[in-house]
């Protein structure tokens, strides 16, 4: 696999309203554990959409990764153009880092939003462009990821080898005990 999208909730699904809530620390701490042997079998890119959430969080661990894995890239592919536009300023700030640390950046419609349809495309452009793809989704709480796991699903009919992790709520809560068991 030398390409995955990661991709899951954003902030406010999972109640989290600043950025040092400490459940980011655990989510960014999945998704190191979950990516960091990836990276290791020979992982090239990571690709996300630029969500707040979960995929900024996972831009981050990609950051960090590549001070040991320096060949390790990412890839943001926005849904389209000035996404960030109604952001609050805090989070735009944190967003144009990420795209100024990106190693590619571009945007699938080449305008501002128009149509839930933008999305659609987005996900389904980027489920085909990828070699398998990490969500952290639980099937007990719906919310967002639900659609890039459709389309996910949909291209895993088409090739049984595509391949969708996951990270759940029950893989955090193991984390949070684990951590605090060490202490």
């Amino acid at each position: 696999m030398k390409v995955i999208a990661i991709s899951g909730y954003k902030a406010h699904e999972l109640r989290i309203f600043g950025r040092d809530h400490p459940g980011i620390f655990y989510i960014k701490k999945a998704i190191e554990r979950r990516l960091k042997p990836f990276v290791e079998e020979g992982l090239e890119w990571v690709v996300i959409s630029g969500q707040i959430g979960v995929e900024l969080w996972a831009a981050d661990v990609v950051f960090s990764l590549q001070k040991e894995f320096p060949a390790l890239k990412l890839a943001v592919l926005t849904p389209f153009l000035n996404q960030e536009a109604h952001w609050k300023d805090e989070t735009k700030a944190d967003y144009q880092r990420i795209l100024q640390q990106a190693d590619y950046v571009n945007s699938i419609s080449k305008r501002p939003y128009s149509s839930p349809a933008q999305l659609r495309a987005k996900n389904e452009f980027i489920v085909a462009n990828v070699d398998g793809i990490l969500l952290l989704y639980d099937e007990d709480m719906s919310g967002t990821p639900k659609y890039v796991l459709e389309a996910a699903k949909k291209r895993q009919r088409r090739d049984p080898d595509f391949p969708i992790y996951f990270i759940t709520l029950y893989d955090l809560q193991v984390l949070i005990e684990e951590d605090q068991n060490f202490y």
